[in-house]
């Protein structure tokens, strides 16, 4: 329990430790910063956005945020955001999935390589996979009475800062940058599903400023005699996330809309996603597909030049038709010439 009305100075120096949460950041940090040393080369920028992606964690689980977020809504809304936006965007940029695999050993990179192509990981990372849990995350949790119980049970809160910034990695992974993964999709796709993600934020956030009950009166008993009462305080968390949201939202779709009209003819619409797409109808997702290190991607690949792609095609072809399809001559067989 905080004491009454706490002055600034009380707040702003009330940071603790979360033991766990930053022994794990420690030796996240100091992984990423022996593998980045061991591949040369490796960019100063990619760098940099994991310390600030470590630094946001420290800040929305030990400083002032992480302490209050039991105690006001819309301290727990900042928190929200820091870890299912802010710190999910800055580890994709630093890339630590590639990282790994370029500066790992042989043996790790070929494993990473079959996990990246097999069809479980391309199910999880897949786009609208990434916007449902979003939209379900960031509804349930907030337009229901789980704020209630999460406020009161500490292992349930636990749990659901570690869904926040899972779910967050989740959804900004095929969408950012170009971080190593079985997805490439064409910016009009990324710019929409952004689109579609901010609408979540605006819904929440107008839900909670127009409800009329307090969803989560924990809050308002956690701070007796000082602070908002339980409505304004949840109207505060609600234009939190409404404004906050949508301009993290706004941010990363100038962002996208700015890679949109630097990249090539080729990348403005959706013509090498759905070559990709044909390529992977006749070839299957093997463990290359879409875990190469950035020679040549699936789209690059012209697979009516393939001889593999277009037996592929002709087999198909013979399955719908209902009979084997015709062996292919050996290259110094009287038939080939």
């Amino acid at each position: 329990m905080f004491s009454p009305s706490p002055g600034w100075a009380a707040v702003l120096t009330n940071w603790a430790p979360a033991p766990l949460a930053d022994l794990a950041i420690l030796l996240a940090t100091l992984g990423y910063g022996w593998l980045a040393r061991a591949r040369i080369g490796w960019p100063w920028r990619r760098s940099a956005s994991w310390l600030l992606a470590m630094l946001t964690l420290v800040v929305a689980l030990n400083s002032p945020v992480g302490r209050y977020s039991d105690v006001l809504f819309w301290v727990h809304m900042v928190q929200h955001l820091l870890l299912i936006m802010v710190a999910p965007m800055l580890l994709v940029w630093a890339q630590p999935v590639r990282l790994l695999r370029e500066a790992g050993p042989p043996a790790l990179a070929a494993r990473l390589d079959r996990v990246l192509g097999g069809r479980p990981t391309r199910w999880l990372t897949a786009p609208l996979t990434g916007l449902a849990l979003y939209t379900a995350l960031v509804v349930l949790t907030h337009l229901t009475g789980f704020q209630q119980i999460s406020a009161t049970h500490g292992g349930i809160r636990v749990l659901e800062l570690a869904a926040y910034l899972a779910c967050g990695w989740l959804f900004f992974y095929p969408l950012l940058g170009a971080e190593l993964g079985p997805w490439s999709l064409p910016y009009l796709l990324r710019f929409v599903v952004l689109a579609l993600a901010m609408g979540t934020d605006t819904l929440t956030g107008v839900a909670l400023m127009l409800t009329s009950r307090p969803l989560a009166p924990a809050y308002a008993a956690a701070h007796p005699g000082w602070g908002p009462s339980a409505l304004l305080d949840q109207e505060a968390a609600g234009a939190i996330m409404w404004f906050g949201g949508d301009l993290l939202m706004m941010i990363l779709m100038i962002l996208v809309a700015v890679q949109w009209g630097r990249a090539g003819a080729e990348q403005q619409g959706l013509g090498t996603w759905l070559e990709g797409a044909r390529r992977r109808s006749l070839l299957g997702a093997g463990p290359d597909v879409g875990a190469q290190s950035g020679a040549e991607t699936d789209a690059e690949l012209d697979i009516d030049e393939d001889q593999r792609a277009l037996d592929a095609y002709n087999a198909a072809l013979a399955a719908l038709n209902g009979r084997r399809p015709p062996s292919r001559p050996a290259p110094d067989s009287p038939d080939r010439r």
